[in-house]
């Protein structure tokens, strides 16, 4: 049995991996994280899937405990404008798509047409989105559990991972990455996590190739039996000390930067969207997050075809006045994932692992699934190779197929006003995506037609973005124009209808937060 875990790096993966070890093995597995006071946290990414619910649950943690401490708000969709053509926006929603006589809402939406907006007609949760709707009532009741639509807004029973999700929940989290880390340290350490602040001056190799201890400059050795890497893409321990090449996503996605600013807003007067907001550029998307006491906003964008000037101004312009006198964060982005995620003893999580680009915000996705995958595959004494080569298969279908869902994005994007756009229908494709959009053209996809492999997202999330982004011709099921659509059509409505109702009795996210937090105050 592994005795002694040694994390390298803080920040989200080092906590968030720190905490969860910890959670699961108690005393029985000693837990270090060493991080240097010199080296700031990346922090891009303050949005997340549905899933990390499973990962607060996991630590006990109830949402009034951590949200106010890290300004957190709820997301229910994401976004996307101008990514069709200027003035066009759509959602994609935490919201599986209703069937009805067997086939998905969708279906029928694209034979019957009964408005140009397949997100309000399908989905209740766009409505709630556009008035700034919280998901749960003041008493903290989830609207789905009122709803009585099936339990999914249920809660968890016990400790749960991202494997027992059997239905969709309705809302992810946005929040401040580094008032998380924070919080998380405070968690991991009260719980037993030595906290080492020191640099990590050498990684020391055995006979074997393995790591047998790092070096730190005031610490002295500290001496594991597992590493992890959570270094970011410098990749100190997997990629520069163990030499694990690592394989580039940037022919089939090249934005490899991005400028973010940190805009202070007045909540009450302006309101929070419970969505993150994806806009589209010259060059590229902006970001747009909304946190309880500021927005969290910035330009991703491909430094081959704007300068780094170029896409501050742009983020500065789109922000306006707000704006002014905001200290810009420069980001250069590693895109692409490590050949392997799990060499010898050492395990690489975060950054250091892979990156795809926040779009849809899957880097603390990326570091959940990982965590639990090690600890579904967590080695003994005797290192059997094949748990290694199974963690490695995961993590690694995990991220292709997070790159080929992205790909589609810009692939299928109506928008081609100048060359970044163009481009973006040309780039070589994943293996087999282009044999998927042919037939995506005569059948949405389903379960049998999407990437095969867990990363994430399901179908549904393929149709929407399909149908929202415009670029790629879609018939409608050739079946459905000689079945009666009866039933569908009253479903069409019936989800208009219901959508307004929600509207009308749920308080806004502002409304909800606000009376959150004064109850949790001592």
């Amino acid at each position: 049995m592994i005795k002694n875990v040694v994390i390298v790096g803080g920040g989200t993966a080092g906590w968030m991996s720190a905490c969860y070890l910890k959670a699961t093995f108690g005393p029985r597995v000693a837990v270090t994280l060493v991080e240097s006071k010199n080296i700031p946290t990346i922090g891009v990414g303050e949005a997340t899937f549905s899933t990390v619910r499973h990962f607060f649950h996991y630590l006990g943690l109830q949402e009034r405990e951590w949200m106010p401490e890290c300004s957190a708000t709820y997301k229910l969709a994401i976004r996307f404008e101008n990514w069709r053509e200027p003035g066009h926006h759509f959602y994609h929603p935490f919201e599986r798509t209703r069937v009805v006589d067997g086939f998905p809402l969708t279906d029928w939406w694209l034979q019957q047409r009964p408005s140009e907006r397949f997100d309000d007609d399908c989905f209740v949760i766009p409505a709630l989105c556009e008035n700034l709707s919280s998901p749960r009532y003041l008493d903290g009741d989830i609207f789905e559990q009122r709803e009585d639509r099936g339990g999914n807004g249920a809660e968890p029973v016990g400790r749960s991972t991202m494997s027992e999700q059997q239905t969709q929940f309705p809302y992810a989290y946005h929040f401040d990455t580094v008032l998380l880390a924070k919080f998380l340290t405070k968690y991991g350490t009260e719980r037993g996590v030595r906290h080492v602040l020191d640099d990590v001056t050498n990684v020391a190799l055995d006979e074997r190739g393995w790591i047998s201890h790092v070096d730190t400059a005031g610490h002295g050795e500290l001496h594991g039996d597992l590493f992890i890497d959570c270094t970011g893409w410098r990749g100190l321990l997997l990629n520069q000390a163990l030499e694990e090449p690592f394989q580039s996503y940037q022919e089939s996605l090249p934005n490899d930067r991005a400028v973010a600013l940190r805009v202070p807003v007045d909540a009450e007067t302006r309101g929070m969207r419970p969505c993150t907001t994806a806009t589209a550029q010259d060059a590229g998307w902006i970001w747009t997050i909304p946190l309880f006491d500021r927005i969290g906003t910035g330009y991703v964008y491909a430094g081959d075809y704007i300068s780094a000037d170029e896409a501050e101004q742009a983020l500065r312009a789109f922000v306006g006045p707000a704006a002014d006198g905001l200290e810009a964060n420069h980001i250069r982005m590693r895109i692409g994932r490590t050949r392997n995620s799990w060499v010898r003893n050492c395990v690489g999580i975060g950054l250091s692992s892979g990156f795809v680009e926040p779009l849809e915000s899957t880097g603390i996705f990326f570091i959940q699934n990982s965590i639990e995958q090690l600890v579904k595959h967590f080695p003994d004494g005797t290192w059997n190779e094949r748990l290694r080569l199974s963690y490695n298969n995961r993590v690694a279908r995990m991220m292709d197929g997070v790159r080929e869902f992205l790909f589609l994005h810009y692939y299928a994007a109506g928008r081609q006003d100048n060359q970044y756009w163009k481009d973006t229908k040309a780039r070589p494709m994943p293996d087999g995506l282009a044999e998927r959009i042919e037939q995506w053209k005569v059948k949405l996809p389903d379960s049998d037609s999407v990437y095969p492999y867990y990363h994430g997202f399901e179908p549904y999330s393929y149709q929407a973005m399909l149908l929202g982004l415009g670029g790629v011709p879609l018939q409608a099921s050739s079946v459905l124009g000689a079945v009666d659509s009866a039933a569908a059509m009253k479903e069409l409505q019936f989800v208009r209808q219901e959508a307004q109702d929600l509207v009308a009795k749920l308080p806004s996210q502002y409304e909800y937060f606000a009376a959150l937090r004064q109850s949790s105050r001592p």
